[in-house]
């Protein structure tokens, strides 16, 4: 399809598939949806993991079947951008946004994704890669140097298709929900991706295909320049739910271990009236019982030198982020409205509290990156909107028993 263009934005959709390792026969086919400057100079990007259940439709695989004749794929019915059209928030630095839809297949649930699955963060991780060295283009193959000695070589396809400004690869890892524990990964980088792998046997080192029979191939990501490479600037977690369990959920522990390690800034949000991230995750996602593990305290262990913070929405739901209603994520709120019907609903006070949050994140990024230390990190002016009883519009926040507004690791040293 033709890019649509909006003001100084485009938007696109790119549609391709993604071994994970060579080693490994296991396939992932993607559509990435991107808002990006139509000059060509985006600043960064935000890679968002949408919360929805992938390919939670029993129809999936007919219907794919039936695209092969009607040009239609189902991947592009999932649609994550309608849902989560924060890109106001990325108009006045100039970023990009994207978002990604996998097909992806757990063991004995073919039609499902339940969350606690590393393959989704490594596709976000791959898609991100995907836009800063092809830009918006199906025809990756055309400029991929694998390819140099083949017919349909043509680097100047892929040099007008992309939209990131030479030399920037800064990339914020986001997402919701299942789609928020999965942007943990993403956020570990490429190196940390392929040591986790190696001793999970989950092994990453992808190559990029155009199609499913026949198909034309990239070189492995292994053999990439460095700059072509998404480098992890940030992590946004909007309630994330993750889960654990043998075969299917092998769980995010491991790369929230690692980013406990990592020098960058990490936000994670939930809401007091979020049942689905606050008891139904596998471990939950914040808990106020420090003696009770959770998603945070693995990702800032007490005293540890973590850049991870937390904060707490009063009146907080699980839908609330969203700006538009989706009937199978509001299921979620369900039980916390029965309790209290005014918590927030999609479309209300907490989505529009999020794009401003992503816009105050974005800009605490200069060319390079986030200059500074921790201190730099804790008293930003990100930081210093957030931590406030009321840092958006009607939105409240719930203090913490030290009456800040935002939870952190104290600095071991």
């Amino acid at each position: 399809m033709q890019p649509i263009r909006f003001n100084n934005y485009c938007f696109d959709r790119i549609h391709t598939w993604i071994q994970y390792d060579l080693r490994i026969p296991q396939y992932v086919e993607v559509v990435i949806e991107v808002f990006y400057p139509v000059n060509g100079d985006a600043e960064g990007l935000v890679m968002f993991n949408h919360g929805f259940m992938i390919g939670y439709d029993l129809l999936y695989f007919p219907k794919k079947i039936a695209s092969t004749l009607l040009d239609d794929n189902p991947l592009f019915a999932i649609n994550p951008s309608f849902y989560y059209n924060y890109t106001s928030a990325i108009v006045e630095k100039n970023w990009a946004m994207a978002f990604v839809a996998t097909s992806q297949v757990q063991p004995g649930l073919p039609w499902t994704d339940i969350g606690g699955n590393p393959r989704v963060g490594q596709a976000a991780y791959a898609a991100a890669c995907y836009l800063i060295k092809y830009g918006a283009t199906d025809y990756f193959y055309t400029g991929d140097e694998h390819n140099r000695d083949t017919i349909f070589f043509d680097e100047e396809v892929v040099k007008q298709a992309r939209f990131m400004k030479p030399g920037h690869n800064n990339v914020i890892f986001a997402g919701h929900s299942v789609g928020g524990a999965h942007a943990q990964a993403a956020a570990c980088g490429f190196q940390t991706l392929q040591e986790i792998g190696e001793k999970t046997n989950c092994h990453f080192n992808p190559v990029m295909y155009d199609r499913e029979i026949i198909p034309i191939r990239a070189k492995r990501m292994a053999h990439w320049q460095e700059e072509d490479l998404a480098n992890p600037v940030g992590l946004l977690q909007l309630s994330p739910v993750d889960q654990k369990a043998p075969i299917i959920a092998p769980g995010m522990e491991p790369y929230r271990q690692a980013l406990a390690d990592k020098q960058i800034p990490i936000i994670m949000v939930v809401g007091d009236s979020d049942n689905a991230c606050l008891s139904q995750s596998n471990p939950v996602a914040w808990s106020p019982d420090a003696s009770k593990e959770s998603e945070f305290s693995q990702l800032a262990p007490a005293g540890s030198d973590s850049w991870a913070v937390v904060a707490n929405v009063a009146k907080g739901s699980h839908s609330g982020y969203l700006t538009e209603e989706s009937d199978l994520c509001s299921l979620a709120d369900d039980e916390a409205k029965k309790v209290d019907p005014t918590i927030y609903n999609a479309g209300g006070e907490e989505s529009r509290f999020t794009a401003e949050l992503i816009k105050q994140f974005i800009s605490i990024y200069s060319d390079g990156g986030f200059k500074g230390n921790f201190s730099d990190w804790i008293n930003s002016d990100c930081i210093k909107w957030l931590n406030r009883k009321n840092p958006y519009g009607s939105l409240d926040l719930v203090p913490f028993s030290d009456g800040r507004y935002i939870d952190y690791a104290r600095k071991s040293s």
